[in-house]
């Protein structure tokens, strides 16, 4: 019989020495791209050149609606387009609103919606705007 080994090391053999300070590296690499990425994305999304909210909104009778929206513009004033929509109780769209604010009239603006039956509510779809390809 041959005597026993002192370590596993000198059994299996031992992983090169520059592998763990070379793994060590790439993650830090890796996970530094990665938050200058999340970064660059959430900078970038966060000051949106239009946005909207529903104030107010009234189902007048059987075939309209109205609503109240307020237009928020970032670095001044740009060509946007704006979208509300009329819902009945089956959360069918019954009607559908698009407009062109004008920057002018002031932040609050005033929107009918003609629709096919009586809506329970209305929602705002949003504003975009050229490079903004999401309503907000």
């Amino acid at each position: 019989m041959s005597a026993p080994t002192s370590s596993l090391a000198e059994r299996y053999g031992a992983p090169p020495r520059w592998r763990r300070p070379l793994l060590l590296t790439l993650v830090v690499i890796v996970v530094g791209a990665f938050a200058a990425l999340w970064t660059w994305i959430t900078i970038e999304q966060s000051d949106p050149p239009v946005s909207s909210e529903l104030v107010t909104s009234e189902i007048t009778d059987d075939h309209s609606a109205s609503a109240v929206i307020r237009i928020t513009f970032g670095d001044g004033p740009v060509d946007a387009r704006c979208t509300v929509r009329a819902i009945a109780h089956d959360k069918t769209i019954v009607g559908l609103a698009a407009f062109v604010p004008d920057p002018d009239e002031g932040p609050d603006y005033t929107v009918e919606i003609a629709t096919e039956r009586r809506a329970t509510a209305v929602e705002n779809v949003g504003c975009t705007a050229e490079g903004q390809p999401r309503p907000r």
